[in-house]
Order: structure tokens, then sequence, then C-alpha cells
């Protein structure tokens, strides 16, 4: 064989190689979990005012139930159904959290392997089939009208090496996020309410009145023990029946007035309907049925023979510059702990035996208009159809007596609209204040009467 065929030979060979190592060498293949990261959890969920409610379960590994909480918007209102729908006073937070939940991304695929749901921390809380009760998600879904759903999501543990990041699943899918996320999402039922339960400042207060009695629940009579009746007169305060030597502790009085101003509830029960229209009236008394009579009577409210509703812990009167008098009726002992304090459940309650931490409390308001003194009205009105420049003497004092008047209809029609509205709030609830607020309001007269040093 001659060297050009031997060449030949050996070039087609070459090239024999070479196509074969072209076809069998390892190619880089990318997966396709990665083919979506960087892409919005939910694309067609961009407008956050479309939301119109807001769901979010968590899990107590203790006890091995989802805890849900729902918020949703119902007859031009946000409410809360699992607190007896009471207002969500703080529905700002919504939109706060969907505009969150739509700039949410899928920055980081982590794995697709259903075994390392546990450690990240979003196995679905709702799922009932799956025994795990550690690892456990929090889920959150977000829904529009017609009840579409705009987005569905599980927020797991943190990223221990990213700062700002959580794992994140679609409870429809396998695969697992590292999402850059700034969601607070609470579930708690005071995050979402208005906590300043009487929409009054301590500089506001005039006079506070605690009246401490017992009652004899079977036969509706009371024992008054006292009743200690606190004015402001000009910076200090004085008490009824105060001795020369004695005075009112302006400390105690100031803690007082703070526990009134800082009044909060954490958790509410809703009154018999009938009751709740009758008090909403501001006139014609409290029409009382037997299930209302029943209702008050388990918390704590009891009708007197002359038909005054008492409370078998005493009460408080508030009053203050707007002419609006606060009632706040002090009741039973309000047990259980978690939703059992903020929803409330009759039955649980009253088999519950536990510790005495909460306390039910009846308010209800009225406008004292003879708080204020009707200034004389003006002889005639004639000053109103003249030019300023043709007015008499007599036009100039009618004036001052017109104007005089009209600052007092507004007053007056201030306090009345505030006390209206204020009552048509309270009507519906019992509310649940904490044990601890219950003690910084029922005082006595040996608290805040003390000898002069």
């Amino acid at each position: 064989m001659n060297e050009k065929k031997k060449t030949l030979i050996f070039a087609a060979a070459a090239v024999l190689l070479a196509l074969v190592a072209m076809v069998t060498a390892p190619r880089r293949v990318t997966p396709s979990a990665f083919f979506d990261q960087g892409e919005p959890f939910f694309p067609n969920f961009t407008d956050p005012n479309s939301a119109v409610s807001l769901e979010v379960i968590d899990f107590n590994a203790e006890t091995g139930e989802p805890l849900p909480f729902k918020v949703v918007f119902e007859k031009d209102k946000w409410r809360i159904p699992s607190h007896h729908d009471y207002p969500a006073d703080n529905k700002d937070q919504l939109a706060q959290i969907a505009a969150g939940v739509i700039t949410l991304r899928k920055d980081e695929f982590r794995t697709d392997n259903v075994a390392d749901h546990a450690a990240c921390g979003v196995l679905d809380p709702l799922d009932e089939s799956n025994p795990n009760l550690e690892g456990r998600g929090q889920r959150i879904i977000i829904r529009g009208e017609n009840d579409q759903v705009l987005a569905d999501l599980i927020v797991g543990k943190k990223v221990p090496e990213k700062e700002g990041f959580r794992f994140v699943r679609l409870p429809d899918q396998k695969r697992v996020y590292a999402a850059k996320m700034d969601l607070k999402i609470s579930t708690k039922f005071s995050d979402w309410i208005d906590t300043d339960l009487l929409k009054v400042k301590k500089n506001d207060i005039t006079q506070v009145t605690l009246k401490d009695y017992s009652i004899n629940e079977m036969t509706g009579t009371v024992r008054q023990r006292d009743v200690l009746v606190l004015t402001k007169e000009g910076n200090t305060w004085k008490a009824n029946h105060m001795k020369s030597n004695q005075k009112v502790d302006i400390n105690k009085m100031n803690q007082l007035l703070r526990a009134v101003d800082e009044l909060s509830i954490v958790g509410v029960r809703p009154k018999p309907a009938g009751l709740s229209a009758s008090l909403k009236k501001s006139e014609g008394g409290i029409k009382i049925t037997r299930a209302a009579m029943a209702s008050l009577q388990s918390k704590g409210y009891y009708f007197s023979r002359d038909g005054n509703l008492l409370s078998n812990e005493g009460e408080m009167q508030v009053r203050t510059k707007d002419g609006v008098v606060y009632t706040l009726r002090f009741g039973e002992v309000a047990y259980g702990r978690g939703l059992e304090v903020t929803a409330g459940n009759d039955s649980v309650e009253q088999a519950h035996k536990g510790p005495a931490e909460n306390r039910y409390l009846f308010i209800t308001t009225y406008f004292n208009e003879k708080q204020f003194k009707e200034p004389p009205k003006p002889a005639n009105t004639d000053f109103l159809n003249k030019a300023d420049s043709l007015w008499t003497d007599a036009d100039h004092r009618n004036k001052t007596l017109y104007d005089a008047h009209q600052k007092w209809e507004e007053k007056v029609e201030k306090g009345r609209k505030l006390s209206e509205d204020l009552n048509n709030r309270f009507a519906d609830w019992y509310y649940v204040i904490s044990d601890a607020s219950f003690k910084k309001l029922k005082l006595k007269r040996s608290d805040l009467v003390v000898k002069k040093k």
C-alpha cells in the first residue's frame, strides 16, 4: 500500500472518529424546572384592589389542627367571618398583602423532591392525608369577585443562607422556590380591628363615676356599697364625700384615665339581634326577650326590679367634654385561650375551669345635653337679609346672639351624633377585655382617695 493511499485511509478514519465523538459527547442539559425561574408566581394577578377576600391558614402542631383566619368584603364592609362578622377596620392591610403577593417571584428553584417539603416547611396545613405534624407552612389564599382564586401559595421556613428569602410552594405543585418576600401576615384578631374601643382621650374626660355594688341574682335586689364620683375642676380632681384632710391621688387618677383611653379588646361575642336593635334606638328603653335575658345572664348582666341593667362586677361611667357619657358594665369571666377568647364558644366557656384571664364588658352611651346650657336666641334674624353697612345696633346684638346660639347648636349636634355613632357600634357586641385591663379600671375609693401629707 503506497503512502498516498495510507494517508487517505488515516484521514477518513480521523473524520469518522470526529463524527462519532461529536455524536456521543455529553451535552449541557438545562432542567425544565429552571425554565420559569424569575417569573412571577401569579402573572394574571395584577391589581391588588381586585382582592375581596384573604384566607390565611396556620397550623397548630400541638393539636394537629389547622388554624384558619379569613377577611372578606361583603355588603360594602370588610368583615371577619370567624369572629361573627366583626368589622375588619384595618382593611388596608389586605391591599398591602395583595400587592406583596403580586410582586412575588420564583427567584430560585430549590427542589422538586416531595421528601424535601417538610424540611423546607412547605407542607400544606390543610392536607389531612399527611400524618406529619411538623414542617407545615402558612397557606395564603386570595380571591376576587365570584370566588375566583387570584393567588394560592404555601409560605415555608426562612432560607438559611439568604437574608429576606422564604421557601414557597404552590399547593398543586412539587417544586419549591426560594423567594424574596417582605409579607407580614397576621392572623391575630387584634391586628385586623380598631382596638381604640372608646374613641376617647384622657384629657377630654371631665368626670368618672365608679359604682361598687353587688346583686342578689335570685331576687334582683342590689346592695350598693359605694358610689365614687371624681370630677375635674380646672387642673385638679375632686371626689364626693372627701374629707378636708383627703385628696385624690393624682398618679392613680392618671393611671385610671390612661386605662380608659387605652382600653382595647381581646375578643367579641354577638348580642341577640333583638337586644342589639333595642340598644340602637335612642329612645324607648331596652325591650328584652327571654333569649336576650338568658344571653345577658350568661355574661353576668341582670335587670333590677326597677328595670335598670346591672352587672355582677359593678360599673363605671365616664363623662367627656363633648357631653358623651359612657357606661362600662363589667360582667362574668371569659374563659379559654386563643380562638376561645377572641371569638368564643359558650359551651366551651361554661365547661372550662381554667384561670380567670379575661372579662366581659357591656358598653352603652348617651348624650347629656344639659351639659351645655343653651344661650339666649336673637330677637330676630332680619340682619341676614341686610348688607353689613345697613345693620342697626340691634342687628349687631342679634348677630352676636345668633353666632353664640349657632355654636351651641353645632356643639350639641356634634355630641349627639358622636354618641349615636358609638352606641350603634357598641350595640351588637359583648366585648372581652383582658384581666389586666379590668383590674386597672375596677378601682375603689381607697385606691384613689388618700390622706394629705
